[in-house]
C-alpha cells in the first residue's frame, strides 16, 4: 500500500476551491486556483507538493476560497508549480484576487439537476416494485430504471470519476475513489441482478448516492459564499477597465495593462481604477471605501487619487502613479484575504488532526470490509460498510472549522469598518483583558494655534516645521496657517514624542515639546525667539461611547498621553478614567506595556502615532485608526478604517465569539465522527445515508461560522 499517498478527500472537483496565504516573509505573492481541492488531505498534498519545489518560501492554502498563495520572487515562473500539482493529481490555474468567477457553479447545477430529476423518475418506477410488481412486470421496471439511471450516473457523477481517476494515476487514494467505487458497484450489481431476473435493483440507490453528494457540495458553497470573503467584496468593486489618453483619442484599455505614466480619463461618478495623480483642475472624490468618512473631499491639482476613490465631479485626466498589486485597493485586498486564511495555533491543530486521521480512516475501513467479509461471507455487503464507512468519516467539516469562521469574522469586521490585516489578530484579540490607549489623535483631536503676534516669515517657517511631521497637531497647524506659503528649511528631523527641528538661513529652528524648546509651555515653537503655541483639545466623536462599551466588558482601560498632570487628570474625569498616565514618551510606553505583559496581562495597544510604534508592536494585539501614520498602520492588526473608537470593542466582541465558535465547531466535528465511525462500521449506514451524513457535517460546521458575521 506504500505505492499510494493516501488523502480523504470528499468529491474535490465536484465543488469550488479554497485558497491559502503563506506567512509575510518579504516575497512577492502569487496565487493559483485550485478547483479540485475540498478538503485537509487535499490541502496537506498541495502544500508539501509545493514547498519541495526550489525558490518556494512559503505555501498556503484556504480552503474557503480553493486557492493557494505562494511565497516566492516576483518574476518566478508558475508553470512548474502547476505541472508538480498536476503530478500529484492536482488541478491548478495562475489565479488573480479579483476574478471571483467560477463556472463550476452553473456545472455542478447542471449535473445536479440531471441526477434529481432521473432519480425522482427512478423513485416512481420503484414504487411499482415495491407495490408487489413480480417477474415480467418487475424486470420490465428495472430495465426501464436502468435505461435512465445508467447515464444519467455517468454524466451526473464525471466529477467524482474524473478526480478518482486523476488521484489513482497520480499514485494516490482520495475520496472520490470509494464514491466512484460506490456509485459503479450500485450500478454493476444492478445490472446483474436484471439480468439474472433477481428481486433487488440499486439504479435508485446509485443516483441518490450522487444526487446528495452533489447538493451537499452545493449548499456547502452557497454557506461559504454567504460568509464569502472581504476581499471578493471588494474585488467585485475594482474597475476591469479604464479610459487612456493616446494624443486626441481615447482608448478603452483593460486596468491590467496600464502602465505608469499613462494618462487616464475620467467621468464624474466613474471609479478611479488605480493610483494617479491630477493633471488638471480639482475634483471632489468619495473615498468612504478606503476611510469610512462619507464627506467628499477635494483633490487639488497634484494631489494622489487612490484606487476605490468615486469622483464626483469631473471628466477629469490624471497620471498613473502605482499599478497592479501596489495599489491602495489591491493592498487592502491581500491583507483581507491574508487574514482569511488564517493560519493560526487552531487550524494547526485542525491539519494536524486530520493528517492523523486519514490513515485511521482507511484501516478502519479495511477492517470492517475484513470483519464483515469474514462473517458474512458476502462480499458485496462487505464493500457496501467499507465504503460508507470512507465516506461517512470524511473530515471535511474538520478542514472547515477554522477558515470558515475566519471568512466569516474578518469578512463582518470589514463590512463594519474594521480592516483585520494578521492572520492571528482575532486569536490574540480574543484573549484581551487589558486596553491602554494613546490620547492625542486617537481619543482626542487637538487644534493648534499660533500667535497673533508672529510675522509672515515665522509663520512660513512655522507652517514649513508642521509639514514635515504627522502629528495630529502639526496637521492641525498646517490647516489653521491657511494659504501661507512655506518656507524652504535644510537638515530636517523629527524626533519621535519631541518634536521636528530644521535649520533656516543657518538658525536652527524648532517646533515641539516645550520641554524639549527650553520652556514652561506644552507646546512651543523657537524661532530666534521660543514662541508659545495654545492647543486646545476635544474628544472625538464616539470616544465616551466606545470607552464606556469596553468598560462594560470588564476591560482594563489605561490611557498614555505626553501631556503633563493636569491635562491628563482634566481628560481622566472627562472620560470617568482613573488611570491616565502624564509626561509618557516613546520608551516609556513601551515599558508601561511590558510591565502590563510582565503581570499577566493580555494587551490591546490603540494608537496612531511615531511615538506608539514600539508600544504597538509590543502588545500583545495593536489597532490603529485609518487616519494613523503609515508606520503605526504598519504595525497594528487591526486598522479602523473609518477611524471610530467604539468599534474597537466590536473587534473584540466578535474575536471572543469567533474563538468559541472554533471550539465549537471542533466539538461539532468530534461529536459527528464518534458517531458515524460506529454507525459505517456496525453496517447501519449505507453509501447513500453516508453521502448525507457526510454533507451535512460540513453545512452545520459552516452554518454555525456565519454566527461570526
Amino acid at each position: 500500500m506504500d505505492w499510494f499517498v493516501i488523502a480523504a478527500c470528499p468529491a474535490c472537483s465536484a465543488s469550488p476551491a479554497n485558497y491559502a496565504e503563506p506567512g509575510d516573509t518579504g516575497a512577492p505573492t502569487h496565487q493559483l486556483y485550485l478547483p479540485t481541492i475540498h478538503c485537509a488531505g487535499c490541502i496537506q498534498t498541495v502544500e508539501s507538493t509545493l514547498r519541495a519545489l526550489p525558490g518556494i518560501e512559503a505555501a498556503r492554502v484556504n480552503l474557503s476560497l480553493r486557492r493557494v498563495a505562494v511565497t516566492a520572487p516576483f518574476n518566478a515562473d508558475p508553470t512548474p508549480w502547476i505541472d508538480a500539482l498536476a503530478g500529484a493529481g492536482i488541478e491548478a490555474h495562475e489565479a488573480d484576487l479579483a476574478d471571483t468567477s467560477d463556472s463550476r457553479d452553473r456545472d455542478i447545477l447542471m449535473r445536479l439537476g440531471v441526477a434529481g430529476f432521473a432519480m425522482m423518475n427512478v423513485m416512481l418506477l420503484s414504487v411499482a416494485i415495491w407495490s408487489g410488481a413480480t417477474d415480467a412486470t418487475r424486470d420490465l421496471f428495472h430495465w426501464i430504471s436502468g435505461a435512465i439511471a445508467i447515464p444519467a450516473a455517468m454524466f451526473s457523477a464525471q466529477p467524482f470519476f474524473k478526480n478518482a481517476w486523476t488521484a489513482l494515476g497520480a499514485r494516490r487514494v482520495n475520496m472520490d475513489v470509494p464514491i466512484s467505487l460506490a456509485i459503479l458497484l450500485a450500478l454493476g450489481m444492478s445490472v446483474y441482478e436484471t439480468s439474472a431476473g433477481g428481486e433487488h435493483a440499486y439504479f435508485d440507490a446509485a443516483l441518490s448516492l450522487t444526487f446528495f453528494l452533489l447538493a451537499g457540495r452545493v449548499l456547502d458553497q452557497r454557506m461559504r459564499t454567504a460568509a464569502r470573503s472581504a476581499a471578493q467584496d471588494l474585488a467585485a468593486l475594482e474597475p476591469r477597465r479604464a479610459i487612456v489618453l493616446r494624443g486626441e483619442n481615447r482608448e478603452s484599455t483593460a486596468v491590467s495593462d496600464l502602465a505608469i505614466g499613462d494618462e487616464i480619463w475620467l467621468a464624474a461618478g466613474g471609479r478611479v481604477p488605480v493610483e494617479a495623480r491630477l493633471t488638471a483642475g480639482s475634483v471632489q472624490v468619495d473615498r468612504s471605501l478606503l476611510t469610512g468618512e462619507s464627506d467628499p473631499i477635494r483633490i487639488d491639482l497634484g494631489d494622489t487619487l487612490y484606487s476605490g476613490d468615486v469622483t464626483l465631479t469631473g471628466p477629469i485626466t490624471a497620471t498613473v502613479t502605482t499599478v497592479g498589486e501596489d495599489t491602495m485597493l489591491r493592498s487592502i485586498m491581500q491583507l483581507v484575504a491574508r487574514a482569511e486564511s488564517a493560519k493560526s495555533r487552531y487550524s494547526g491543530l485542525a491539519d494536524r488532526a486530520a493528517r492523523a486521521y486519514v490513515p485511521i480512516v482507511h484501516l478502519t475501513a479495511f477492517a470492517a470490509f475484513a470483519g464483515w467479509l469474514i462473517m458474512t461471507g458476502d462480499v458485496r455487503y462487505a464493500l457496501n460498510v467499507a465504503v460508507a464507512t470512507l465516506i461517512i468519516t470524511c473530515p471535511c467539516a474538520l478542514g472547515l472549522a477554522v477558515p470558515a469562521v475566519a471568512a466569516a469574522a474578518t469578512g463582518g469586521l470589514f463590512r463594519r469598518g474594521l480592516l483585520v490585516k494578521s492572520d492571528t489578530a482575532l486569536e490574540r484579540l480574543a484573549s484581551i483583558d487589558t486596553v491602554v490607549f494613546d490620547k492625542t489623535g486617537t481619543l482626542t483631536r487637538p487644534t493648534l494655534t499660533a500667535p497673533d503676534t508672529l510675522g509672515r516669515d515665522a509663520c512660513a517657517v512655522l507652517k514649513a516645521l508642521a509639514m514635515q511631521s504627522d502629528h495630529p497637531l502639526s496637521k492641525s497647524l498646517v490647516k489653521t496657517l491657511g494659504d501661507i506659503a512655506p518656507a524652504r528649511l535644510g537638515n530636517i528631523t523629527e524626533m519621535a514624542g519631541t518634536g521636528v527641528q530644521a535649520t533656516y538661513n543657518g538658525e536652527t529652528v524648532r517646533l515641539g515639546r516645550g520641554d524639549w524648546i527650553g520652556t514652561d509651555d506644552a507646546t512651543a515653537f523657537q524661532f530666534g525667539d521660543s514662541w508659545p503655541l495654545h492647543v486646545t483639545e476635544h474628544l472625538l466623536p464616539g470616544a465616551r461611547g466606545g470607552i464606556e462599551q469596553l468598560e462594560e466588558m470588564g476591560l482594563s482601560l489605561h490611557v498614555l498621553t505626553g501631556d503633563n498632570a493636569t491635562k491628563a487628570d482634566a481628560l481622566g474625569r472627562e472620560l470617568g478614567l482613573t488611570t491616565v498616565i502624564a509626561d509618557v514618551g516613546p520608551k516609556e510606553k513601551l515599558s508601561y506595556i511590558e510591565g502590563l505583559q510582565a503581570k499577566g496581562h493580555h494587551v490591546l495597544m490603540v494608537g496612531d502615532g511615531l511615538n506608539d510604534v514600539a508600544a504597538l508592536t509590543a502588545a500583545d494585539a495593536a489597532i490603529s485608526p485609518g487616519t494613523a501614520l503609515e508606520a503605526s498602520r504598519s504595525a497594528a492588526d487591526v486598522v479602523l478604517v473609518s477611524g471610530q473608537i467604539e468599534l474597537v470593542s466590536e473587534a473584540i466582541t466578535t474575536a471572543k465569539l469567533a474563538h468559541r465558535l472554533i471550539l465549537q465547531n471542533f466539538g461539532l466535528a468530534a461529536a459527528y465522527n464518534m458517531v458515524a465511525i460506529p454507525l459505517a462500521v456496525c453496517g447501519f449506514a449505507s453509501p447513500l445515508m453516508a453521502a448525507l451524513a457526510m454533507s451535512t457535517s460540513s453545512i452545520t460546521v459552516t452554518l454555525n461560522a456565519l454566527r461570526a458575521r
